[in-house]
């Protein structure tokens, strides 16, 4: 007989960027790889309400971690830029400014212009980002999120933990509908 699979460990926040009140009592752990489609669905069809509904009226806070799949060329660098954005202070901007820009930089041969000019656009200061960049600062950072996230059972990306109080999880894969989060955070909330 086949050994039952022992129910995965959740994630934790290490020290990745967080969005909405540090002491919201729902926390989305969400792994990301930038160039993934189902990523950018997410993005556009569920992030935005998400945000809305629960992040700004002090339900939940969301935190980012990278999870960039072998098979997406850009997924390591897009990583590292949102890491590099961070060390200024703009890591959503850069999230968002990728995310919302998917479209056009996934057919890039070299995708390091491209961030670099979105950090311009940031205004970021530009020899700082740009060394960072190109130092692969980050590389242990999202290597280190990656190995976090297949730990507690995320394989594919997006992949989300809902940490709730009382020790309450639940894990969701995929780019789901804003239902499903809905009902997870709701069952949730004290």
């Amino acid at each position: 007989p086949e050994l039952a699979q022992a129910p995965a460990t959740p994630a934790t926040v290490d020290d990745d960027p967080v969005l909405g009140e540090e002491n919201a009592p729902v926390t989305i752990i969400e792994f990301t790889d930038y160039q993934c489609p189902f990523c950018g669905r997410h993005y556009t069809n569920t992030y935005g309400q998400l945000k809305k509904d629960y992040i700004d009226t002090g339900k939940v806070k969301l935190v980012v971690r990278d999870f960039p799949l072998s098979f997406h060329p850009h997924a390591q660098k897009t990583a590292e830029a949102t890491e590099c954005a961070d060390d200024q202070g703009k890591f959503w901007e850069m999230h968002d400014k990728i995310f919302e820009t998917q479209a056009t930089w996934s057919s890039a041969t070299d995708i390091v212009p491209v961030l670099k000019q979105y950090a311009a656009e940031l205004k970021l200061n530009a020899s700082t980002f740009n060394t960072c960049l190109d130092s692969s600062k980050y590389k242990d950072e999202v290597a280190k999120d990656m190995a976090d996230g297949s730990a507690s059972g995320v394989n594919g990306t997006p992949g989300f933990w809902v940490l709730g109080p009382d020790g309450k999880t639940q894990q969701i894969s995929g780019a789901v509908p804003f239902a499903n989060f809905q009902q997870a955070i709701d069952a949730m909330l004290p």
